[in-house]
Order: C-alpha cells, then sequence, then structure tokens
C-alpha cells in the first residue's frame, strides 16, 4: 500500500530551523602553540614527575649547603668515615649511625663520641657528605647548563647561517663540520685540559668545543625546511629583509626542536663532566662535583659505600629526570601527536 504524502496534515511535520551561525562554530577554544603544547605535556605523568625532580635537585642545589649544620670543606679528622645519622629516623633503625668494624655492628657515633648528625655521613677527612654532594651537584649544573647554551647559540647560528644561505657558504661550514666531526671528542678535550689548568672554564671550553655540531647540523636541516616554504617566499617578495625573515618566520618555528635537543644535550654534558672529573682530568681537590665524589666513593666502595650512594643517586635522577622531560617535549611539540 502506498502512503500518499498529500494527504498528511502539514502539522504533522515539525519545522526544524538550523541557525546559520552555530553551524560553523569552533568546538574547542582557540589555542597557540605554546598553550596547545602545555596542554599534552600536562597529560604526559613522566615529564610532570621529572619536572618536580629536577626542580627539587637544583632548589636543595643551592639550598642543601645552607640548612646543613656542617660546613663541605671544613676537615674533623676524628669525625672521619662516619655513616649517615639522620633525627628521628635513628629510632626505625635506619640512618642510625651504625657501622662495621672489625666485622661487628657498632654505633661509630657512640665510640667516638660524636655528638652531632651527618645526614649523608663523612668521608675520609670528617668532611660533611651532604653538603659536599649538594655543592658538588651545583658545580655540574652550572657547567651542564653553560655548556648546554654555548652549544646551542653557536650550534643554530652557525647551522641557520649555512642553511639560510647555502651554496658555496653552505659547502664551506659543512667541510669544516665533517673536518672537527671526524675528529675523537675525547681526544679533543685531553689535549684541552693537558694544555689548560683544570676548572669549571677548562670544562666548558673543553666540552663545547665539539658539542655544537649536533646542534648545527639539527639547526642547518630545519631553516632548510622551512626557508622555501610559501610564507617565507611571501615575506621575501613583500621586502622583508634576511634579519626580518629568519627571526620573525624561521626562528620561531625551529624554535621548539631547539629547546628539545638542548634538554638531551643538558644531560650529556653532566654525564660528560662527570667521566672527565671520575677519571681525573675534570675538577681537582678540594673542589667537588658529582664526577669527583664519585670517584672517591669508588675507591672506598667496599668499606664506606655511603660516599658513593648519594652522588650516584642524584647523577642517575638528574639523567632519568632531563631524558624523561625531553621525550615529552619531544612528544608535546610534534604537531602529528595531537588529539
Amino acid at each position: 500500500m502506498s502512503l500518499d504524502i498529500k494527504k498528511i496534515p502539514a502539522e504533522s511535520f515539525e519545522r526544524v530551523h538550523i541557525d546559520s551561525s552555530h553551524a560553523e562554530r569552533i568546538t574547542k577554544p582557540s589555542l597557540s602553540f605554546w598553550q596547545d603544547a602545555w596542554l599534552r605535556i600536562r597529560k604526559n605523568k613522566a615529564a610532570i614527575a621529572s619536572i618536580f625532580i629536577l626542580l627539587f635537585i637544583i632548589i636543595m642545589a643551592f639550598v642543601g649547603p645552607m640548612v646543613s649544620p656542617h660546613d663541605a670543606e671544613t676537615q674533623t679528622i676524628t669525625h672521619a668515615n662516619l655513616p649517615p645519622k639522620v633525627p628521628g629516623l635513628e629510632k626505625l633503625g635506619i640512618f642510625d649511625g651504625v657501622g662495621t668494624l672489625a666485622g661487628k655492628e657498632v654505633d661509630l657515633y657512640e665510640m667516638k663520641k660524636v655528638d652531632t648528625y651527618y645526614w649523608f655521613g663523612t668521608d675520609g677527612l670528617g668532611r660533611d657528605m651532604f653538603s659536599r654532594a649538594w655543592e658538588g651537584t651545583q658545580i655540574s649544573l652550572l657547567i651542564a647548563f653553560v655548556a648546554a647554551v654555548i652549544d646551542m647559540v653557536i650550534g643554530v647560528a652557525y647551522g641557520g647561517i649555512s642553511g639560510y644561505y647555502g651554496g658555496r657558504t653552505d659547502d664551506i661550514m659543512q667541510r669544516i663540520v665533517e673536518i672537527l666531526y671526524g675528529i675523537p671528542t675525547l681526544v679533543i678535550v685531553i689535549l684541552m685540559l693537558l694544555v689548560m689548568e683544570p676548572g669549571v672554564i677548562a670544562i666548558v671550553i673543553a666540552i663545547t668545543l665539539t658539542g655544537w655540531i649536533g646542534m648545527s647540523r639539527i639547526a642547518r636541516g630545519q631553516v632548510l625546511k622551512f626557508k622555501n616554504q610559501e610564507f617565507v617566499l611571501a615575506s621575501r617578495t613583500l621586502g622583508a629583509g634576511n634579519g626580518r625573515i629568519i627571526s620573525k618566520h624561521i626562528l620561531p618555528n625551529i624554535l621548539g626542536v631547539i629547546i628539545i635537543n638542548t634538554m638531551f644535550t643538558i644531560p650529556t654534558a653532566i654525564f660528560f663532566e662527570a667521566f672527565l672529573s671520575f677519571i681525573g682530568l675534570g675538577l681537582q681537590a678540594p673542589d667537588a662535583s658529582l664526577g669527583t665524589l664519585i670517584n672517591d666513593g669508588y675507591k672506598v666502595i667496599r668499606f664506606q659505600p655511603h660516599i658513593l650512594l648519594y652522588p650516584s643517586i642524584i647523577l642517575s635522577l638528574l639523567m632519568i629526570a632531563f631524558n624523561l622531560l625531553g621525550d615529552g617535549l619531544r612528544d608535546a611539540f610534534d604537531p602529528k601527536m595531537k588529539d
């Protein structure tokens, strides 16, 4: 049986009105690149945890030596090789100052008549390991951040000029990079440290001698990618100079990649400084860094493991946190990772 639409009353049809202003309504708020990146990195629990860990370590690196009741450089021979002892925790049977002497566990604080607490214990010269560990962290972070900033500035400038101008300029500059890249980094660093007096400045110069090469290659590749894009060609057509094109168009687009690679450069510099100090080419006594403290603890690991334990934990946390944060930033700045 067929249905005759003409016989159906007009009142049976519901009139639907479509508001044209709602047809093209944006369901999500308009966000800038940095706002969108922050919203995405907040969802990365590992990256957020890494931020808190890094903030805690950085704050403690500067506050730790001040809250400690003992100075990092004061030597008290009668307090040498004391294990950690923390108020309150000693009643729980941990960090109670008990150590091994002649195969027996004894309270070394009571035996040596020490009436104070050393939270991380002491070294062979009676120096407070709590203050020394955080001062060493402070020096390692200083070297790493300075080296990373110098690497970023030199690498971005060198790679940007090479990629933007291209031609003969790019050929000459890349041949120089290839020559430097072919020389082992450790050889250059050892030669530099043999010529210069060991110290913070020598380590920073040694790390930055070849550390900028990787950043320069990344910057060059990004500049080559963006310099022929339509918005750059349009800006050049409208009469914009090279300085304005680089600062207003190219640099903002490659800034995310630069930040990500800088975050990976910092833990590399921290580890390299620790390695140089561990093999005796870095800081010299009485200066302390994480590398020198680990070297001191390695020598007495069988008898005084606490000297090695705490600098190793701090170094490991720094390496893991910076790498996790770098991974989080890479996902946040990648437009392919958008929901």
